[in-house]
C-alpha cells in the first residue's frame, strides 16, 4: 500500500522514538503519504496505521483532526482563511467574499480548473498580522488586503 520511498522516509522517523512508540510517527508518516500522493485516501490512511501497528481509528483520528491533511484532491494550492475574531475584526468577511467570488468557489471546494481550494480555518496563531492566509500549509500572508490577494492569485495562476 505505501511506497517504498514512503516507507523509507517513515522509517527515519521511527529512529527518533522508542521502538514500542511507533505512534508517535503518525502525523509525521501521514504528512509523508500526503506529500508523495497530494491528499490521503482511506487506503493510505490504512496502509499508514498497518506500517506503524496502531489501531486504523488513531490513524484517522489524527488524519480528521488537523486541517493540514486532506481526505479529498484539493488541488494545486490550497488557501486557508482564518475567520476567527481576531481575522474578523480586521475586515477577513469582506476579504473573504472577495475571495470566493475571485476564485469562484466557496469554502471546502475545489475550483473547476483544480487549481485551487478554498479552506476556513480556526486561529492561525499570527492574530498580529490578520488578516491572513496560508497557502499549501506552509506560505503565510499576514495583513492581507484584496489588491494583495489578487497579486498573489495571479502569481499562483
Amino acid at each position: 500500500m505505501l511506497s517504498i520511498k514512503s516507507k523509507n522516509k517513515i522509517d527515519q522517523e521511527l529512529k527518533k522514538y522508542p521502538a514500542n512508540q511507533k505512534k508517535s510517527a503518525v502525523i509525521t508518516a501521514l504528512q509523508i503519504v500526503q506529500t508523495e500522493n497530494g491528499w490521503l485516501s482511506n487506503n493510505d490512511i490504512s496502509g499508514v496505521a498497518s506500517y506503524l501497528e496502531i489501531p486504523e481509528i488513531a490513524a484517522m483520528e489524527v488524519a480528521t483532526f488537523y486541517n493540514m491533511f486532506h481526505l479529498k484532491d484539493v488541488g494545486k494550492y490550497k488557501i486557508s482563511v482564518c475567520t476567527n475574531i481576531s481575522c474578523m475584526l480586521r475586515d477577513a468577511e469582506n476579504l473573504v467574499d472577495h475571495m470566493k467570488k475571485k476564485i469562484g468557489i466557496d469554502f471546502n471546494e475545489s475550483s473547476k480548473d483544480g487549481m485551487f481550494y478554498l479552506k476556513e480555518s480556526e486561529c492561525m496563531g499570527a492574530c498580529g498580522g490578520a488578516p491572513l492566509i496560508t497557502i499549501n500549509n506552509h506560505d503565510m500572508y499576514e495583513n492581507l488586503t484584496i489588491d494583495r490577494f489578487d497579486e498573489i492569485i495571479k502569481d499562483l495562476k
